[in-house]
C-alpha cells in the first residue's frame, strides 16, 4: 500500500508505504510522483515515510529509480527520509547516489518526528 501527496503550498511532495510493496505498486508511485511534480518549481522538497513498510520486492528497483529520477529532473532541493531500521534501507543510499546530483541534500531520520523538524527548519 502507498499514499502519494502533494502539497503545492509548502512546496512538498510526500511518499509513504506501508505493509509489502510490489514492483507494481512503486511503479504506481512513479506514475503518480510524475503527475504531482509536473508543476512544481524547483527547489521543492520530498518527504519519503516508510516506517510501516515491511518489504519491497527487488523486481521494484527499477520503479524507484525513475522516482528519483522524476524527483532530480524536477530539480528537487531536499528528500527527507523515514526509515526506523537501517536494515530496510532497500538501497535507497545507494540509488542516491547515482540518481540525485550533488545539490539535493538527502537526509535519513529513523523518526517521523526529526524529519517533520528537519523539514521546519528548511521551510
Amino acid at each position: 500500500m502507498y499514499s502519494v501527496e502533494a502539497d503545492t503550498t509548502k512546496r512538498l511532495l510526500v511518499i509513504s508505504v506501508a505493509g509489502h510493496a510490489s514492483a507494481d505498486d512503486v511503479k504506481e508511485v512513479a506514475r503518480r510522483v510524475r503527475e504531482l511534480v509536473a508543476n512544481f518549481a524547483p527547489g521543492f522538497k520530498a518527504l519519503t515515510d516508510f516506517r510501516w513498510m515491511e518489504s519491497m520486492a527487488t523486481s521494484a528497483a527499477p520503479f524507484m529509480a525513475e522516482v528519483m529520477d522524476a524527483l532530480a529532473e524536477k530539480q528537487v532541493s531536499t528528500v527527507v527520509r523515514v526509515v526506523p531500521d537501517p536494515r530496510k534501507d532497500i538501497g535507497l543510499n545507494i540509488l542516491s547516489k547515482f540518481r540525485y546530483g550533488p545539490e539535493t541534500r538527502v537526509v535519513t531520520y529513523e523518526t517521523l518526528a526529526d524529519a517533520l523538524q528537519e523539514l521546519a527548519e528548511i521551510a
